[in-house]
């Protein structure tokens, strides 16, 4: 949920620190701070609550100096964002200073503890209680041999430090990605994972450290992800890397895939309008190399399932939280129409403490962008502890899921900073129409209907485009309803899911209270919201329930509720009945989820700026929800 950064060589460390926080702000932004072990060997915190430019404005007074430095952004867990609640924070006497992303479940114990041996708390979190640990083992280590050499500390690889590190670490029960460094030893840092992300860049002459690979690029193309358990010991010149069961472990430096455009806005005024329209190119990304004419069928290299074994699968498990859970929805749809497998959809805070009974031959889907989601991990393991094989939906490669998981399938989406998901939703739900294709075509389907659902699917980018040229007019209806306080989305069959995820965008960017429902559901209770002042969205396209929906929409109309109309050209009588319409072409039903959410993520970005929020880093929320 935090943004994590570190430094470590020749240059100023504060430079590039405050530059990896900028591209880590969608990560948490209700406060900020940095430290840097100064030239005269003293720690110097700099730290304010609010956005990255209090910050910013604070270090133009009062710069810090220093070649090796911690940065960190944060989303409140514990405590409310003030200045002394940001990180870093520091432990003992001013020995060390630690930034955390993550919970600590047993903190309240353990700052009792601590207070009672005279360590003094300067903030409410649970983060802080981490910095006084490590600082309590360290100072014992020097009270019991007052005249440990620095010297022989440094020959001995910090063997000292690490084993203060290492004692504190077994204490804490929860998830960390934390980093560390220490006043007296200003050529070392040192940072440790557990259920929270951490990578690390390796350089020339230089080493960086951060919670996602966004602000190494333009710095370095090595990255080594960290895995759980594991703590890296970074100099300017060199990464050792030691596993908590294993001693010391060869790390694999991997390439970082990522150009410098695909961490900046490129033009557009937010990150969430830049990836609206990046959807055409990251759904022809999704499916590139993946559709076999040949074999009427989609390829996938990372399954690590032969066919034989996906052939005995009975039954279909899928498990995710928020915009992917509706992504979800959308692909139990597919895989039961077109594999002919029934499929369970599971939120992965419920499954994490369920004890559902699941036979043999069901497959589980985790479904994740970040691949971190805390509850969808948690899900994912409790699967696997009960023998059931594993595969993952993801967009971020060296994610926990993707590791974790038996197999997988990349959406290759590019990073997504905006932190209400649009590319991911649309990726994962074309991800997962291939997968009913490959799943259908081991089955049952022909390959002539095979040939059609491809056919269908090479036509999807140019949809998209299409669907994303009524933005203007999508504009003005904007304009019409944006200071309403309550929204209703209506669909039915494959556009139910799509009403679900055109709430959740509302709600997530302008805090308009929205919901959305089957479209039949809407007479059995939410009919008594309906008045002039509440719009309805239907979603609308052709299809086999077409006639049945203008019902539901005559109902909304005769108690004098507003309609909006996601249509296609061919929808007449839908367009008569609406006061405003937003046509979307003509697109096959298992492929007007990701037509039609276009218009709705188009809606709630455009109804958000009328009301002066801040769209791309809206309150309360963060992009990668690493806590329960």
């Amino acid at each position: 949920m935090c943004g994590i950064v570190g430094y470590i060589g020749p240059q100023e460390a504060a430079d590039f620190l405050l530059r990896g926080l900028r591209r880590l702000e969608y990560r948490g932004y209700d406060s900020s701070g940095l430290v840097t072990i100064t030239p005269h060997g003293r720690l110097v915190v700099r730290k304010a609550a609010g956005r990255l430019d209090r910050l910013s404005a604070r270090l133009s007074d009062e710069p810090l100096a220093g070649s090796i430095g911690l940065g960190h952004t944060r989303w409140a867990t514990h405590g409310a964002a003030t200045d002394d609640n940001a990180h870093p924070h520091v432990g003992g006497n001013d020995v060390l200073a630690i930034v955390h992303n993550g919970v600590i479940e047993n903190y309240l114990p353990l700052k009792e503890r601590l207070e009672s041996q005279g360590y003094r708390f300067r903030s409410a979190t649970d983060s802080e209680v981490i910095a006084h640990l490590v600082a309590s083992y360290w100072e014992r280590q020097l009270e019991k041999k007052p005249a440990l050499d620095r010297a022989e500390i440094v020959q001995s690889g910090y063997a000292p430090l690490i084993a203060a590190i290492t004692k504190a670490l077994s204490k804490l029960r929860g998830t960390y990605g934390l980093a560390i460094v220490f006043r007296d030893f200003p050529e070392v840092l040192f940072a440790a994972r557990l259920g929270s992300p951490l990578v690390v860049g390796v350089g020339a002459g230089e080493h960086f450290i951060a919670s996602d690979a966004s602000p190494l690029v333009g710095r370095t193309d090595k990255i080594v992800y960290l895995a759980d358990h594991e703590l890296a010991i970074v100099t300017a010149n060199s990464l050792r890397v030691i596993h908590r069961d294993q001693g010391e472990v060869q790390h694999d430096v991997q390439v970082l895939d990522m150009m410098p455009g695909d961490v900046d806005r490129g033009g557009y005024e937010h990150f969430m309008l830049k990836e609206i329209f990046e959807q055409p190119e990251t759904l022809q990304n999704t499916m590139r190399g993946r559709l076999s004419v040949d074999d009427a069928t989609a390829h996938f290299g990372g399954l690590n399932f032969s066919p034989q074994q996906l052939r005995s699968v009975n039954r279909l498990l899928l498990t995710a939280c928020g915009t992917s859970w509706h992504a979800a929805l959308v692909g139990e749809y597919l895989l039961e129409q077109f594999a002919r497998l029934p499929v369970e959809v599971e939120y992965g805070s419920e499954l994490r403490y369920r004890n559902p009974p699941i036979d043999n031959h069901t497959l589980v889907f985790a479904i994740t962008q970040s691949g971190e989601t805390a509850d969808t991990l948690a899900a994912l393991r409790e699967m696997k502890r009960q023998g059931h094989p594993t595969l993952a939906i993801c967009n971020v490669v060296g994610s926990s899921i993707a590791k974790e998981s038996d197999g997988g399938i990349y959406l290759h989406a590019g990073p997504e900073i905006g932190v209400a998901s649009t590319k991911a939703f649309t990726s994962q739900c074309v991800a997962l129409a291939m997968l009913a294709l490959y799943f259908g075509r081991l089955r049952h389907l022909s390959h002539a209907q095979g040939m059609h659902i491809i056919e269908q699917l090479q036509r999807l980018p140019d949809l998209v485009r299409q669907a994303l040229a009524a933005d203007a007019e999508v504009r003005r209806i904007a304009a019409k309803y944006y200071q309403c306080d309550n929204f209703l989305y209506l669909g039915r069959q494959f556009n139910f899911p799509t009403a679900l995820e055109g709430a959740l965008k509302l709600k997530e960017i302008s805090y308009i209270h929205a919901e959305g429902y089957p479209a039949a559901e809407m007479k059995h209770g939410p009919i008594a919201l309906v008045d002039e002042h509440t719009p309805s969205v239907f979603l609308i396209p052709q299809g086999p329930v077409y006639d049945k929906v203008i019902s539901n929409m005559e109902e909304i109309k005769a108690r004098g509720g507003p309609v909006i109309a996601v249509t296609c050209q061919s929808g007449t009588r839908a367009a008569e009945l609406a006061d405003d319409v937003i046509l979307v072409p003509t697109a096959e039903e298992f492929l007007q989820p990701i037509v039609s959410v276009i218009p709705m993520q188009l809606l709630a970005y455009h109804i958000a700026v009328l009301r002066g929020c801040d769209v791309d880093k809206p309150r309360n929320l963060a992009k990668s929800v690493t806590v329960e």
